[in-house]
This record gives structure tokens, sequence and C-alpha cells, in this order.
């Protein structure tokens, strides 16, 4: 699906009884309320923050941008710089989180944010400036040599959910969020050895799994029968799904 500013959004492929957590890239408030009234209440949302705020436009996903940017507004786009580019992405996140009634708003970085120095006081200013709703987490995905120490840092000052590919890295706070991007590329089909793996690295939770590779529906689905073998087809189990403290298994599209 697409909103009508262009930027893109998505539904989760899976809907257990219990809830599963769903990616949104974007902010469409006329389409929002819609989607909440056609899951059940106790259906989760994460909304993916929009890449006006993580990304700077120099990314080429802004080529999907429907309205461009002028020049100005491209010089403050992105990187977690408080700017009011910034500031008015964060505020239509927010609005589309409000609507679904989303759980966690995702902040997703490229693998160009680095972790200098310049770059970890721009995320804490972030953080400290921009309103978070009430009840609403937010996980943050960092890509490239985050040493983990310093994600371990910036996630209990800024009250941050560590969000990894779990086989690249474990995460690092007590409520894991796992988004599986694929080991060899989008294209790639966990298999059964390598879901097991993926088990193990979960545990007893509590953990949200977010299978966002091509294959994302059938790899979830048989994820969650490994990790539910006694749900049958209701989405909940020995870790159960959609809350902190249990297992969400979801198949998502978006980056």
């Amino acid at each position: 699906m697409r909103c009508r500013d262009g930027a893109d959004v998505v539904r989760a492929s899976l809907r257990g009884a219990g809830g599963a957590a769903d990616v949104l890239r974007a902010a469409p408030r006329g389409d929002a309320a819609r989607w909440r009234a056609a899951v059940p209440p106790e259906f989760e949302f994460t909304v993916k923050a929009w890449q006006l705020i993580t990304h700077e436009a120099k990314s080429p996903t802004y080529r999907r941008l429907r309205t461009p940017l002028s020049a100005d507004e491209r010089a403050e786009a992105g990187g977690f710089r408080w700017t009011p580019v910034v500031a008015r992405a964060w505020e239509t996140t927010v609005g589309c989180a409000e609507i679904l009634g989303a759980s966690a708003i995702l902040l997703q970085c490229p693998a160009s944010f680095r972790p200098s120095g310049s770059a970890v006081a721009r995320l804490r200013e972030f953080c400290f400036r921009a309103h978070r709703p009430a009840g609403v987490r937010l996980v943050w995905e960092p890509r490239g040599p985050w040493p983990d120490e310093l994600v371990r840092e910036l996630c209990e000052e800024l009250d941050l959910t560590h969000a990894a590919d779990p086989f690249l890295r474990v995460s690092l706070t007590p409520t894991a969020y796992y988004r599986l991007h694929g080991i060899t590329g989008a294209r790639h089909v966990y298999t059964d050895d390598e879901l097991a793996r993926l088990d193990g690295i979960v545990g007893a939770g509590p953990a949200y799994v977010m299978f966002n590779n091509l294959p994302r529906a059938a790899d979830a689905e048989r994820f969650r029968r490994l990790a539910h073998p006694e749900s049958g087809d209701s989405g909940a189990g020995r870790r159960g799904a959609g809350s902190p403290a249990r297992t969400s298994v979801s198949g998502v599209r978006g980056g």
C-alpha cells in the first residue's frame, strides 16, 4: 500500500489471535483508522519512523517520495538532527501511531549512521526533544559497528528497545526486538536449521520477531509453528504473542 504523500505503508502478513506486530513506514492518517478497525483489539501495530528523521537526503530511498523536498529541506533532513523538517516528520509519525494505537515506533538507522560522537549527540538530542506518546516504546535499530557497551548505555539512558538482526547480533535490552532481513539477501528463505537457531536465540522471551525478507509470510508462519507448537492457528503458545511478556512473530513488508 501507499499513503497519499507517497511514502510506503505496509501491513503484516500474519495475524495471530493474540496479535502480531505490524510495521508501517509512514503515517497515512486517512487510512489508519480503517486499519485499526479491521483488526482485533489486541492486535499490535509498530510504526516505522519516517525516513526524513533517520536517513539523510542522499539516501536512494528518497526517490520514493512523491513530493520532492526543496534544496533547503534536503539539507535539514535525516541523521536525527532536530530541524524543522525532522520535527514535522516526527509529528506525522506520532500522529499515525496515535490513530493506530501503536505499541512501538521503530527508528531504523542506515548503515551510514555510525557511532561517532556527533551521531550519538544527535540521537540524544532527538530523544530528549521528541514527544513520545504515553505507553509507546521507541525501538532503535542501529546498523554497522556499534559497540555493545554503547548500545546498552544509550538504550538505558534514552529508554530505547534495541532491534537487531539475530543472525548478526543479539538484542541487548530486556525486551528483545528482532528484525530478520535475510542472511544472503532479501530473497533468502530461512532453513529449518536456521529457524531452530533463531528459536534458541529468542529463548524464553520476551521478544518480538519480525521477518523482513521477501518470503517473509511463509518463513514467519514456519517459525510461529516452531515457537508455538501447541498453538495450532491461534498464534499463541508457550511464548505467546504480542505482549512484552511473550513473543510476537510476524512477517512484515518494508525496509
